[in-house]
């Protein structure tokens, strides 16, 4: 393996990293602002990446797509755990749409903060700035591939858990209601959208953003 390679692969692992050990850090952390202790009682609001590691979604999903040429990385961390009850008793539905879309606002602003600094390094004249240069790139490129995913109204993503609480919030009771008789499909709707052409569309806003910030 050339050191290209190498320093490709350090960069997308910590890129990675980031962007969804933050991004669930993040839902944890709004929902203790309002009063949910539940993820900082169990540790979870620690920068510790072992306590977020998800043996499936965060090593063997991203290494399957990496080594299978897949043109981009993708994969998650152990949910952080929320008493939406907790917070929605405090903050009202609000505060309950403020927990969902908390950990894509973090990648999206993450991804926005690592564009700023990416022309510093657009030339680099060593291996360190070469390898900050690739780290800079992924990081933008990952966490805007996890924001514009988590923003798909498919449950159990963000999105979607998003829409529930501002449909509850709106009191549109019937759209609530066959929202949560879809929920047990969710998943299965998730990988029908993620293996059609149809995802090519969704994730069409991707590059759109990531040539709009780089």
């Amino acid at each position: 393996m050339s050191e290209a390679q190498l320093l490709k692969i350090a960069a997308m692992v910590i890129a990675l990293a980031v962007a969804i050990i933050g991004h669930e850090i993040m839902h944890g952390w709004v929902a203790y602002k309002y009063g949910d202790m539940t993820a900082k009682s169990l540790g979870r609001l620690k920068l510790n990446p072992i306590v977020h590691i998800d043996p499936v979604g965060t090593i063997l999903v991203p290494a399957v797509l990496f080594f299978s040429g897949a043109p981009f990385i993708f994969g998650w961390a152990k949910p952080v755990p929320i008493n939406i009850n907790t917070v929605m008793r405090n903050g009202g539905a609000k505060a309950a749409v403020a927990v969902s879309l908390a950990g894509i606002t973090y990648n999206f602003l993450l991804a926005a903060f690592c564009a700023t600094l990416f022309p510093l390094f657009m030339h680099p004249d060593s291996l360190i700035g070469a390898f900050a240069a690739l780290l800079l790139y992924q990081t933008v490129l990952i966490n805007v591939l996890l924001g514009v995913f988590n923003l798909w109204p498919i449950p159990p993503l963000d999105g979607a858990q998003a829409v529930r609480y501002l449909a509850e919030g709106m009191q549109w009771r019937s759209f609530a209601s066959w929202y949560d008789k879809i929920y047990p499909y969710g998943m299965l709707i998730l990988f029908a959208v993620l293996f059609t052409p149809f995802s090519n569309y969704l994730f069409e806003p991707v590059s759109w953003i990531v040539n709009w910030l780089l």
